[in-house]
């Protein structure tokens, strides 16, 4: 099929970067779920998101995909997800500091979190050991600058902080640090996060779907016609036992799009050979 076309990039509309962290995902042992769901949610608030990428539990790792998403157009949020806890490869915190050039300290309300976790865990008869109150701690040592989010319900907290002012301005961005954890996450995207970083400052896409019986390069005169004739539109194609063809923009100019492959349809459908070409198409994927 055609390459998909993307609308022209407005220089003040605010985009967005997704950054993975975990070795436990890049090896394979546990499937990422956040990018997908982080996705979604930028999808319907109608702000672009540009890249996602995974990164191992290395602080070096961290800081270049951090450097080359903020290198990127702005105002920009980037989101990362993972590497928060107490355990020697959470290393996030950390990482972002040292990427933005400032030091680590000490957020109260995660560290009354915290004393609460080791005051409930002592009281259920289990003791804990110096250094284990102190890995936990660790978990309170924040970004300096950075500034709690909403939403949290368990210690793990997500935490942002501004660059170059914020992603409320032109040339700012802001790194929203999320744990990993999805039912945390989120919550804290949606209380946290949205209402106050996103809301309003995007530009929601409609949405058109169509499914057809017929090999996707069956449509692709009508596809590259479209990528001629919208180029506000998004096309895209994705093969399967029935082929989508997805497009997104303005409502009528992608209305007007969706006529032009239901037209493109109709014609292949008059074909004396639809019937056979759908069975053939079909039998590939049984």
């Amino acid at each position: 099929p055609p390459p998909r076309r993307y609308p022209p990039r407005m220089p003040d509309m605010l985009r967005a970067s997704v950054l993975v962290i975990g070795d436990e995902i890049l090896d394979g042992f546990v499937q990422d779920t956040n990018s997908g769901w982080l996705a979604g949610r930028l999808q319907a608030l109608g702000i672009p998101l540009d890249r996602i990428v995974t990164v191992p539990d290395d602080g070096g790792a961290i800081g270049e995909a951090l450097g080359s998403e903020l290198s990127r157009s702005r105002p920009r949020v980037v989101l990362t997800s993972g590497g928060i806890g107490s355990t020697p490869d959470d290393l996030t915190f950390a990482a972002v500091a040292r990427h933005l050039g400032v030091g680590l300290v000490v957020q109260a309300d995660i560290e009354a979190r915290i004393a609460g976790a080791v005051e409930w865990t002592s009281s259920q008869g289990m003791t804990l050991s110096l250094g284990h109150a102190r890995s936990l701690r660790k978990m309170a040592r924040v970004p300096a600058g950075s500034y709690l989010l909403g939403g949290a319900r368990g210690v793990a907290q997500g935490i942002a902080v501004d660059v170059g002012g914020g992603a409320g301005r032109r040339g700012g961005a802001t790194v929203v640090v999320l744990p990993g954890i999805p039912n945390e996450l989120r919550r804290i995207m949606l209380e946290g996060v949205e209402p106050t970083l996103l809301a309003g400052r995007g530009t929601p896409q409609h949405v058109a779907e169509l499914t057809h019986p017929y090999p996707e390069s069956a449509l692709n005169p009508v596809l590259e016609r479209l990528v001629a004739e919208f180029p506000e539109v998004r096309v895209g194609s994705y093969p399967g036992p029935q082929c989508v063809v997805r497009l997104q923009g303005p409502p009528e100019r992608v209305e007007a799009a969706l006529a032009q492959v239901r037209a493109g349809l109709a014609e292949i459908d008059a074909d004396a050979s639809a019937a056979q070409l759908r069975a053939g198409w079909r039998s590939r994927w049984d």
